[in-house]
């Protein structure tokens, strides 16, 4: 058994010897072989010797994890029972239904169909709650069994015996698992009368495909300007994020540079096809959740001033990552170059190339960013994601909001109403009434929904700070003030955050009747971002202005 897992640590531990600093090659590949000796030897040691028994699986990961993420934390070693969700995550394909369900409680509860698959045809509701798959007790299986079983080969039966709202008996259901492709295009369509709007979620196989449609589909609908919302979308397949700025500029433009150690790294990307178009006015929607191959689109088509940046800085990752086979059908993850915009920029804001003594990295310093030119003159940096050309402010929702979220009251209400609510709503237009929202306000009075606010958070560091300074006595009566004024305020909470939280209930509701595409559209009213992208497009001269085109 030693030597099975002395041969997995040194094939794996080869194949990211190149991190090691660079040498003469001589003394290069011995101080390799000499490291990989040594920890063999430790771990064959610490195995035959430690006090208590050891996981030799378990010590070895964390080795490899430990090391992996003193270079950057997009280099990572993929064992083989977790390489079926990295496929999953870097195709957007598995085997399955085409459902996602949520632990909501102690119960497994359908969430969200997939249109169009087994799970929407054969007859699953969202709402239902799963209590067997293929006979199999969820409640004696974990998420992460519970989730296998749901997931199969393509062709393989399946059955989920389910408990309805309004069944008097469970409800079982058969299927038989396909191959589910996940959209990177979940949603478009148009916001009034003549902008286009394209959600992109994520950069895997067909996204540009996905992409091009949309935008042709838009067009012929009367689109005279597009929206491409890349907000929360962390990137992907760097050819997905070319073909996709191909669909805005002509054939034969630079659209990304990438340079590493290795000449075969250092590689430049033109676009190759015919344009979509190339005058039809563009927002992009970025937010600090936009990373990688969703930096690349924003900053390419910044750079070629194709279209108007809106919404936060982005997430700031320059880095580019490969996968390469390693033994025993694990795999690794590894940075192997970084990427530059047309204008030469690099907008990794983290710089783990020069980590501090500690190991600690820090932000690429003000003093070392630099400016460039877009094509129309226009000053962008480099050093620290997208800027956007107009700002917009993040709204984070309250905890409050985020508790009854995650402990699925906003759904349990949403399924309520549903039941009680045959007809579906029209989710553009869709709105709860003050008297139904008091209703939910009602439904909550028995519920368990404690939590501490921040503020509740630093009042309580402050308390303890007090203490250790000696001034609580002095400081008693007003922190006691304080308190009580809070707890009084938080009895009145779901009506001072009513706002945010009957955002959430309607969007949920419009998604129980609509799917996602509803609760998407239910989300558009309260949307800033959007708002301010389509006055700017119906705004000829102000987008002219903005990109120096006048």
């Amino acid at each position: 058994m030693i030597t099975k897992k002395r041969i997995i640590i040194l094939s794996i531990l080869a194949a990211t010897c190149f991190a090691l600093a660079s040498t003469r090659p001589a003394e290069r590949y011995f101080e390799i072989a000499k490291n990989l000796d040594i920890f063999a030897t430790l771990f064959k040691e610490v195995n035959a010797l430690y006090v208590d028994e050891i996981n030799p699986n378990k010590l070895v990961r964390t080795g490899i994890d430990a090391m992996l993420t003193s270079l950057d934390p997009y280099t990572n070693y993929i064992p083989e029972d977790e390489v079926e969700d990295f496929r999953t995550i870097n195709t957007g394909q598995y085997g399955g239904i085409g459902a996602i369900t949520r632990e909501i409680g102690n119960k497994t509860i359908v969430t969200m169909l997939m249109e169009g698959y087994g799970a929407q045809r054969g007859g699953l509701k969202i709402g239902d709650e799963v209590v067997k798959i293929d006979d199999v007790e969820l409640s004696k299986l974990s998420r992460e069994e519970s989730g296998q079983l749901m997931k199969g080969q393509v062709g393989t039966p399946v059955s989920l015996t389910v408990k309805r709202m309004g069944a008097d008996k469970l409800i079982r259901l058969e299927f038989k698992r396909e191959k589910i492709k996940l959209n990177n295009v979940p949603y478009y369509g148009m916001v009034g009368k003549d902008i286009g709007y394209i959600q992109l979620t994520d950069f895997t196989p067909d996204a540009a495909k996905e992409v091009r449609n949309a935008l042709i589909i838009l067009k012929d609908q009367g689109a005279k300007a597009a929206i491409l919302d890349l907000r929360g979308n962390p990137g992907g397949l760097l050819i997905e994020a070319v073909n996709i700025t191909n669909l805005f500029l002509p054939k034969g433009k630079l659209v990304v540079s990438t340079k590493g150690k290795i000449p075969e790294n250092n590689l430049n990307y033109e676009t190759l096809n015919a344009p979509v178009d190339t005058e039809i006015p563009v927002g992009v929607l970025i937010n600090r959740g936009s990373a990688s191959a969703s930096e690349i689109v924003a900053g390419t088509l910044q750079d070629y001033d194709r279209g108007v940046i809106i919404g936060e800085k982005s997430y700031g990752k320059g880095l580019v990552q490969v996968s390469r086979p390693l033994s025993y059908n694990s795999q690794l993850k590894v940075t192997t170059a970084k990427y530059y915009t047309p204008t030469g920029r690099c907008i990794q804001v983290l710089d783990y190339t020069h980590r501090r003594e500690d190991g600690s990295v820090g932000s690429i310093p003000d003093s070392l960013k630099k400016s460039f030119k877009t094509a129309t003159g226009r000053t962008v940096f480099d050093g620290g994601g997208i800027d956007p050309d107009i700002k917009t402010e993040a709204h984070e929702a309250h905890v409050l909001t985020q508790v009854l979220f995650e402990k699925g009251f906003i759904f349990d209400f949403a399924a309520q109403y549903t039941f009680k609510h045959a007809e579906a709503v029209d989710p553009k237009t869709f709105t709860l009434s003050d008297e139904e929202y008091q209703q939910f306000v009602v439904w909550m009075k028995d519920k368990n929904y404690s939590y501490k606010s921040y503020l509740e958070y630093e009042l309580q560091q402050f308390t303890e700070e007090a203490h250790k300074e000696k001034y609580y006595t002095d400081l008693k009566p007003q922190l006691e003030q304080i308190q009580a004024r809070i707890a009084d305020s938080k009895k009145n909470e779901l009506n001072l955050y009513k706002d945010e939280i009957k955002m959430l209930l309607e969007e949920e509701i419009a998604s129980h009747y609509h799917l996602e595409k509803g609760g998407i559209e239910a989300g558009f009213k309260y949307d800033d971002d959007i708002r301010k992208a389509t006055e700017l497009l119906h705004n000829t001269a102000q987008y002219k202005k903005l990109l120096n085109l006048q």
